[in-house]
């Protein structure tokens, strides 16, 4: 597998992110939240006909205004989520059986290392996955 985060990749969406916020469900390891929403079969549809490099999933990234105010800070987090993902994104798809779109939350003031949110965020994947089997 390779180790990307294509333009194709990114929950871009409106209407799924909307989806995302009002249907969603979540897993969480503190300080990392995952919502995800499966993508009904018009919206999959919809979107491989826009762009049919269209996978299996889409992803986009947040970190909260109310804990980073400088955009510096939540810029740095959300490449350090971004690259989680990037490398760790077999662990997700593995056994997916349907297109899926998900939204990865950084949610807490503390100053995590690369290390550690690298481990909450496998953690957080596998619990996505026992939890969906």
């Amino acid at each position: 597998m390779k180790f990307t985060y294509p333009k194709h990749e990114k929950l871009k969406s409106k209407k799924i992110i909307d989806t995302l916020f009002s249907d969603g469900q979540s897993v969480s390891k503190y300080p990392l939240r995952l919502v995800y929403v499966p993508i009904s079969e018009e919206n999959y549809t919809f979107l491989k006909n826009i762009n049919p490099k269209l996978d299996q999933i889409q992803m986009g990234v947040s970190v909260s205004k109310k804990y980073f105010k400088k955009a510096v800070d939540r810029n740095y987090f959300k490449r350090i989520l971004r690259e989680c993902y990037r490398l760790h994104k077999s662990v997700l798809i593995e056994k997916l059986d349907q297109p899926y779109a998900f939204m990865f939350f950084y949610q807490t003031k503390d100053h995590m290392s690369f290390q550690e949110i690298e481990e909450k965020t496998i953690q957080l994947f596998e619990k996505f996955q026992t939890k969906n089997k």
